[in-house]
């Protein structure tokens, strides 16, 4: 496979010319209108099936996004229950008498992005983008849900929210508002009846600049600036004086994350791979400007919070796709006994005001819900029962973790799912790849999943080298000229199936969203003969018209990560590895699926990609929606797409039909 790229360069080029010189974009015309997805009736059928419709593992649920109040005693969290992500509030003791039952707050026409329990109490902030566009309006709903405030409405800029100010007076935020490009920093005021001031711009970046965190004196904020997808620097900012402080701005870059400060505001913990591998956990002191280690992790630390008043540290490392949870009492003598909660991944956040540990878990078999935790009491209550839609989730299929070597020997990782029936025979097998790249399989619910298998094919969800969860070593294996070297792991993982009598390698298919739809269309461009079929969702089709339109946060990180296409260099790989410079090569049938609405990749890098591969002779479906964004929002949507998918995959991994005898 090494030779690949030097033999299909200057043919690559001339197909690239060809297919996308006529239009690049956002809302290129399609070439068939049947590419346009209409509804049409399906039914869910009955509970209790053994092959229950893709539509009700679409419509379990799950709570995330979760928020505490000040107290701890109620937590906020967003749901599609409704068929939209909106927020809804539940209080700790809710089912007791007199308390009440969860309750939805916001009912937007389009969803909710994000929300934030004010530390005040007051208000819940939260975001709402048009139609996906990613150009959010900021807004405040009482935790009753019987007022709301706009705090900016949404227009052509991108808004990045960081965070409340530790009094719950103000927010502080990046936006693009001065050039359209650059993110700067901005906080507002806001009263205690929600009324706000105009938001006034406290630093003029440049590039990809974010709100890591507030200082607890309210007087300065700690600012993260991108240098690629997995990196960053820290700055300082004097809120008072407008002095800028560099924190981390290590020659070799580094992750720096979960930033929680100490009460007496000399300094904060950080989860950082800061001069080691694999991320661990920290306290820097800003005044002695040092970092000293805490302890040792096993695995990359991934989040880090401290409660309000210094005493509870609690952390997570990331072990294959799956949290373990850290509690430290700093005040006592050592780590305290963990909560006992299900398996999955966490995300941790202290109640502002009380010691009081929101803990949202989401596994295999429990899709996303919310656990509360006092750690003085010790007791834990489940705040949340989200719908599992009539399906047993006892019965979900729970991965393993698997290491194998790949094309070159080094050590490829993923989560295999395997079918109940896989030990009689061996199943076909999707090769599902995550988005990215700096992302990795994790241990949770997927409705696609769990629905094939119970059709009886396997699922492995590769963790292909530039994936994280492994060390910064192994995330960089994919970076600059390497970066084609992933492709070749997915040939490797079918070998290690094959070799291991694991799966029915001959019918296999492949899977991705974002950079994972770019994984695909390269796997069928660049791997031929070894898969049956692709599924790209919302994934980049061409380099060069991928780079030159993404959101402004993306290209914030897209030169560090993929080049730089006014480098004549750089362009000249970046063509030779876009998957349209190879559509002569894709002849296994192909289902693509992207938004209009879409900000980071466009819709153009659909429409250009099914242009070519049909004027080629190539077989395409086309799953193009008018209304969404970067991925499928709306349930009805994604009941319609994931239909298609379904029995697209169903007929192309059939088994062959048994010949005929006289």
């Amino acid at each position: 496979m090494r030779a690949t790229w030097s033999t299909v360069a200057r043919r690559a080029t001339a197909i690239l010319l060809l297919a996308i010189a006529p239009r690049t974009g956002a809302q290129a015309d399609t070439t068939d209108t049947s590419d346009v997805p209409r509804p049409v009736p399906g039914d869910i059928g009955l509970a209790g099936s053994q092959t229950p419709d893709i539509a009700r593992y679409l419509a379990v649920r799950s709570a995330s996004d979760a928020s505490p109040s000040p107290d701890g005693e109620q937590v906020s969290f967003i749901t599609s229950t409704t068929g939209l992500p909106q927020i809804w509030v539940v209080s700790v003791a809710s089912g007791f008498p007199g308390v009440p039952a969860p309750h939805q707050l916001t009912f937007t026409e389009n969803g909710v992005t994000t929300q934030a329990w004010s530390p005040a109490g007051g208000w819940i902030f939260y975001a709402a983008d048009r139609g996906g566009d990613e150009r959010q309006g900021y807004y405040l709903v009482s935790p009753d849900g019987l007022e709301e405030r706009e705090l900016l409405p949404p227009d052509s800029s991108f808004r990045e929210f960081g965070a409340w100010s530790p009094d719950g007076h103000r927010i502080a935020f990046s936006s693009t508002a001065r050039d359209g490009s650059d993110f700067d920093v901005y906080v507002q005021d806001i009263s205690p009846n929600g009324q706000p001031s105009a938001p006034r711009r406290v630093y003029e970046a440049g590039g990809g600049v974010t709100v890591a965190a507030w200082r607890p004196d309210g007087n300065a904020l700690v600012l993260s600036r991108a240098r690629g997808e997995t990196a960053n620097d820290l700055y300082l900012l004097d809120l008072t004086t407008g002095a800028l402080d560099t924190l981390f701005a290590p020659d070799s870059a580094a992750s720096f994350r979960g930033i929680s400060w100490s009460a007496d505001g000399r300094g904060f913990y950080v989860a950082t791979d800061d001069g080691r591998d694999v991320a661990g956990l920290a306290y820097y002191d800003t005044t002695e400007r040092a970092l000293t280690w805490i302890g040792a992790s096993r695995h990359p630390v991934d989040e880090v919070s401290l409660s309000g008043d210094g005493r509870w540290l609690a952390w997570t490392e990331d072990a294959s796709g799956a949290s373990q949870l850290h509690l430290l009492d700093l005040q006592g003598t050592g780590s305290e006994a963990q909560p006992s909660l299900p398996n999955g991944r966490y995300d941790i956040t202290w109640a502002p005001h009380a010691s009081v540990l929101v803990i949202r878990v989401a596994g295999a078999q429990l899709p996303g819900d919310v656990y509360l935790y006092d750690a003085t009491t010790h007791r834990l209550t489940r705040a949340t029962r989200s719908a599992t839609a009539g399906l047993d989730a006892d019965q979900f299929v729970v991965p393993r973790a698997v290491s194998f070597p790949s094309w070159d020997g080094d050590t490829i990782h993923g989560l295999l799912y395997l079918p109940p029936e896989a030990g009689k025979r061996k199943p076909p097998v999707l090769l599902a790849l995550h988005g990215g790249p700096s992302s990795h399989a994790s241990a949770t619910f997927q409705p696609l999943f769990q629905f094939l298998l119970t059709r009886g094919i396997a699922v492995f969800d590769l963790d292909y080298r530039g994936s994280t969860g492994y060390g910064r070593q192994f995330t960089q294996l994919d970076n600059g000229r390497r970066r084609m070297d992933a492709v070749r792991d997915m040939a490797g993982a079918l070998d290690w199936l094959a070799r291991n009598r694991l799966a029915d390698t001959s019918r296999a298919a492949v899977y991705g969203g974002a950079y994972g739809g770019f994984m695909a269309f390269a796997a069928l461009a660049l791997l031929p003969g070894r898969f049956r079929a692709g599924i790209g969702i919302a994934g980049v089709s061409n380099w060069i018209t991928a780079l030159a339109t993404a959101s402004p946060m993306l290209k914030a990180t897209d030169r560090v990560e993929y080049g730089n296409v006014d480098d004549s260099t750089d362009h000249q790989f970046l063509v030779d590895i876009s998957p349209i410079s190879h559509v002569d090569s894709i002849r296994a049938p192909l289902m693509v699926i992207h938004g209009a609405n879409d900000p980071r990749d466009p819709v153009a890098e659909a429409d250009q990609l099914v242009s070519a591969i049909r004027a080629h002779g190539g077989t395409v479906e086309y799953l193009r929606f008018p209304d969404e964004r970067h991925g499928l929002r709306k349930a009805s949507d994604r009941v319609l797409a994931y239909r298609r998918l379904a029995a697209f995959l169903l007929r192309e991994l059939a088994p062959p039909a048994p010949e005929r005898t006289r």
